[in-house]
């Protein structure tokens, strides 16, 4: 019994080098697969990206730190 998993542990491994090296074509996660989007977009250069503000960037969480408190105001509901 053992011998049969080892021997298919074996043969998807070796399936797997073989897809790996690009035996059966490119991987999809090679890259450039939809060319054509680059080549219509409407005025890339117009584009510019800039650096966050500190008064832009308090939305933002602190990896690592606590999570910041939700700012939601709680009154009591009237009958």
């Amino acid at each position: 019994m053992l011998r049969w998993l080892i021997a298919v542990l074996f043969l998807a491994n070796l399936l797997m080098f073989t897809v790996a090296r690009g035996v059966f074509g490119p991987l999809p996660s090679a890259g450039g697969r939809e060319p054509h989007h680059l080549l219509q977009q409407v005025r890339p250069e117009t584009l510019s990206t800039r650096p966050l503000r500190p008064e832009d960037s308090a939305d933002q969480p602190v990896v690592g730190g606590p999570a910041p408190a939700a700012p939601v105001r709680s009154a009591p509901l009237s009958q």
